[in-house]
């Protein structure tokens, strides 16, 4: 099978057939408990400690977040937390660069899943898609959707900031034919987060069999709401709770580009705890 090939074309037609629509207004501020069936609560910094991760898994339990995400380290500890809340255990693979080999990839989505991880999300082979090698980024995502299915479902992150449209639109398509439950815009690594286009981008790319991730730079209801009206189901942020509760970030641009110093030149503050 020409997988260049049939790439190309579903490339040409989703790019051919791109538009945009107008965001939705901003949010009053109110506490709204329904956002939380959207949020993946994560906790993916290096220097995570047990103690924040209980936090977390407390957090997400009483605000009844989808999941908590975390590194594969503490994906045994978390699942025994969350254990019989409904709230699900999901854990990142070949997180943050994605330049672990398939074989790594796969043993470690096994691991996790024995662990008790619901949920996998692994970063493609960046590098290697950009070298077009369409075949080992296929043969990457297909081993962690192989360790992974049945027993847990796996978002596939595509480092958006890091590609081009037809590159996005290639990873979506690659993802959908290894079998993928989502597509997901980000580490939280790169050097930019979630766009309203993007969503868009990918789930016109992947149809209504498959699901896409918001992640990095949801800060707070207004963009939330973009990212569910321009298609995502899903959002990664350690933020869930202020978009539960309403809490505006003033005078934070959203733009997903967040450092220790914003953007916006009006405050020193890490926004972007993913």
């Amino acid at each position: 099978m020409d997988i260049d090939k049939i790439i190309a074309e579903i490339t040409n037609k989703v790019l051919s057939e791109a538009g945009s629509t107008s965001a939705p207004a901003q949010t009053t501020g109110s506490y709204d408990a329904s956002y939380g069936q959207y949020m993946d609560h994560t906790v993916l910094k290096p220097a995570t400690t047990r103690s924040t991760v209980t936090t977390f898994c407390e957090e997400a339990i009483k605000y009844d977040f989808a999941s908590v995400c975390v590194n594969p380290t503490h994906v045994k500890f978390v699942a025994d937390k969350l254990a019989g809340s409904g709230v699900k255990t999901c854990c990142v693979i070949g997180f943050p660069l994605g330049a672990n080999t398939t074989f790594i990839k796969g043993v470690e989505a096994m691991e996790a899943v024995k662990n008790g991880a619901d949920e996998v999300d692994m970063v493609i082979n960046i590098g290697a898609l950009k070298d077009k090698d369409y075949e080992l980024v296929y043969e990457d995502i297909k081993a962690v959707v192989d360790a992974a299915h049945p027993y847990a479902i796996v978002k596939v992150i595509i480092e958006t900031s890091a590609l081009t449209d037809e590159e996005k639109v290639r990873a979506c398509e690659l993802a959908k034919r290894a079998g993928t439950d989502f597509v997901k815009t980000s580490s939280g690594f790169g050097e930019g987060g979630a766009t309203i286009e993007d969503i868009r981008l990918m789930k016109r790319t992947v149809g209504e069999g498959i699901m896409v991730k918001a992640s990095t730079g949801i800060n707070d209801r207004a963009v939330c709401d973009q990212m569910l009206a321009a298609g995502a189901v899903r959002m990664g942020t350690s933020k869930g709770i202020r978009i539960i509760e309403g809490v505006v970030d003033d005078p934070c641009i959203n733009c997903g580009a967040c450092t220790t110093k914003c953007p916006s030149g009006n405050v020193t503050i890490v926004r972007n705890e993913y």
